[in-house]
């Protein structure tokens, strides 16, 4: 029970860094000693110095005998950025490793758990991986997949439209579902739109939370016409295997944008914010996305999570894949 608390403590300050540390893992990790908290970490903005760097040096002497409790795997590669974490816990004389995951990165991938128990380190693996997987999302779909983690945020009304006839579409969602996008925003590397909603909307995709307001992504746009200084241009859905640095993007809008990457089946979670209201006539969410036939519409997406935000309702979904 002790290892599932400290673990679930060390994920908590993992998602502190999501959004900031891309390429690298946005990892968490708590150093313990005689129950007490004598170090904690996250991975700091561009991917240095590590979570367990930063513990460490927190945790000072205090780190001999101690217990170290970390989402992923300690690095074991050296880099012109700093030391392998699995030769700083060793050097600091931790007895014990307690780790969520592996790292699927080639250059650790096993090495640094071997690495700490040739130290006479003591290591324990998988507490919490459920858990850290959610949260280490961008990073294990960069790694295993080659692109990044996708999410797809929709605001709609209760019967599927997102706007008007005339287009009007602000606001369908109150300021509580709106604020609730802002915080997605600030966990994401960039943030998506298609043509036409740049150019409806000239959208600014910036974060506008109090305290938060330097976590703006960068900003992407689909489409096949001209780039636009400042966004990175994407052609196609498929062109996120060619992004660098990036673990987690959004896809904001609109329809079309929406369309092609459901289409392509490149979206691993959706954010449906429904609004209560009905707008009847006007633009659907979504158009045609190559289904033939209903029944392979059935067990592709799994809801894990309602909640309300205001008056209005979350429903987040995920893809089921094999």
């Amino acid at each position: 029970m002790t290892d599932l608390r400290w673990m679930g403590a060390a994920i908590a300050l993992g998602e502190r860094a999501r959004g900031q540390t891309a390429p690298n893992p946005n990892v968490g990790c708590v150093i313990v000693k005689n129950g007490q908290v004598v170090g904690c970490g996250w991975t700091q903005p561009g991917g240095r110095p590590h979570a367990e760097a930063m513990a460490l040096d927190e945790a000072g002497a205090e780190a001999r005998g101690a217990t170290v409790y970390v989402t992923l795997e300690p690095c074991a590669h050296q880099s012109e950025r700093g030391p392998a974490c699995a030769d700083l816990l060793a050097r600091a004389g931790v007895a014990r490793v307690v780790a969520a995951l592996q790292d699927p990165d080639p250059r650790t991938n096993g090495s640094g758990f071997k690495r700490l128990k040739a130290a006479g380190v003591e290591v324990v693996t998988g507490i919490e991986a459920d858990a850290a997987e959610h949260s280490l999302d961008g990073f294990l779909t960069r790694s295993r997949l080659g692109r990044p983690y996708i999410t797809l945020k929709l605001a709609m009304s209760i019967d599927g439209k997102i706007a008007l006839p005339s287009g009007e579409s602000r606001w369908i969602t109150g300021e509580d579902a709106r604020a609730h996008v802002h915080h997605e925003r600030a966990r994401s590397d960039m943030i998506l739109v298609g043509r036409g909603t740049y150019e409806a909307d000239a959208p600014k995709l910036d974060v506008r939370l109090p305290g938060l307001e330097e976590r703006s992504p960068r900003r992407a746009l689909l489409t096949r016409g001209e780039p636009v200084e400042g966004w990175t241009r994407l052609g196609s859905p498929e062109e996120v295997y060619g992004l660098e640095g990036v673990n987690d993007l959004l896809v904001e809008g609109g329809s079309e944008a929406a369309t092609a990457f459901l289409a392509a089946d490149l979206v691993d979670r959706m954010l449906i914010y429904r609004a209560p209201i009905i707008i009847g006539e006007g633009k659907q969410a979504l158009g045609y996305i190559g289904l033939t036939a209903l029944a392979d519409a059935h067990q592709r997406w799994m809801l894990t999570e309602t909640r309300m935000l205001g008056i209005d309702r979350l429903e987040v979904y995920e893809r089921l894949r094999s």
